[in-house]
């Protein structure tokens, strides 16, 4: 899983990401200029969840003033389902059919 900046995708949304700039697969490496075209990876939202807080704090000394500010960055949690490299085709679902139901006529045809 990783966390990516906030995406507006709802729980369990599948998300395209096709700019991909580095594929390794064992022994092989593809590095884009900066892209590599035709990569894609496909994944799926997990929600949103929240970074760690990061405080800044303002100082003046002799004037009485200092200010205490917090900030949480929001991310969008994603599992990564496939890495499709440049040139592969993506593997389509295949569509189950019925088979069709003989007809039966009065006539017994």
């Amino acid at each position: 899983m990783i966390d990516v900046d906030f995406l507006d995708e709802i729980d369990g949304s599948t998300v395209e990401i096709d700019r991909v700039m580095l594929v390794g697969d064992g022994d092989k490496t593809i590095t884009g200029t900066p892209l590599i075209d035709g990569a894609k990876v496909v994944a799926t939202s997990q929600g949103g969840v929240r970074g760690d807080k990061v405080t800044s704090f303002k100082y003046k000394n002799k004037t009485r003033y200092h200010r205490k500010i917090g900030h949480r960055q929001p991310y969008t949690r994603l599992a990564i389902d496939k890495i499709i490299g440049p040139g592969i085709a993506e593997e389509k679902p295949v569509k189950k059919t019925r088979a069709k139901k003989k007809e039966v006529t009065e006539d017994g045809a």
